[in-house]
């Protein structure tokens, strides 16, 4: 397992348009995954110690984030097949069991990861209602472990800032977890 840290905030940075098969069915592109004063954009997967330690904080934020206008759309980019607990059936019942109350999407190909510049698991990107990069933190301090219950929610405030004024905070903590997994290393 490699441990990454996220690239600072290109603020202003548009995100990227996608169509994605999502486990709900669906697909789902940018426009329909987006809120009228913004979009959190989420690269998640199920096996990562990582994303596991802030799955039900990632649940709570995005519930606590719907009221400012802000939703949500979560992409799995690894490679199922080397990481089978990443897999479509796993990413349904996940999303089940934790009622993830946004889109939960597979990125087969790995484009959208890349065209993101996405490096981990988790890697937030928050974007403002013009679709304009204003976030590229941390959920909290959470590492493998869950952070103690009252951490600063990082990314909570700064999407809420978001909300508020269309711009995110100038000071961010990145994110840090595992290196996407992709299919083939030598694409990068």
């Amino acid at each position: 397992m490699v441990s990454l840290q996220t690239p600072i905030c290109e603020f202003a940075a548009p995100a990227v348009d996608f169509s994605l098969p999502g486990v709900d069915g669906r697909h789902w592109t940018l426009r329909e995954c987006a809120g009228e004063k913004g979009l959190l954009v989420m690269f998640i997967c199920n096996h990562c110690p990582y994303v596991k330690a802030v799955q039900q904080r990632i649940v709570r934020d995005v519930r606590d984030l719907m009221p400012f206008g802000i939703n949500a759309v979560a992409i799995m980019s690894n490679d199922p097949q080397e990481y089978p607990e990443d897999s479509f059936e796993n990413m349904q019942r996940i999303a089940t069991d934790l009622a993830y109350p946004f889109p939960y999407l597979l990125d087969e190909t790995q484009a959208v990861a890349k065209a993101y510049g996405a490096v981990c698991t988790p890697d937030f990107f928050g974007y403002n209602g013009n679709l304009e990069l204003q976030y590229r933190g941390r959920l909290d301090a959470s590492r493998k472990e869950t952070a103690d219950p009252d951490v600063r929610r990082d990314l909570f405030e700064a999407m809420k800032q978001v909300a508020e004024t269309g711009q995110g905070p100038r000071e961010q903590i990145p994110s840090m977890g595992c290196s996407i997994k992709w299919l083939d290393a030598t694409s990068q």
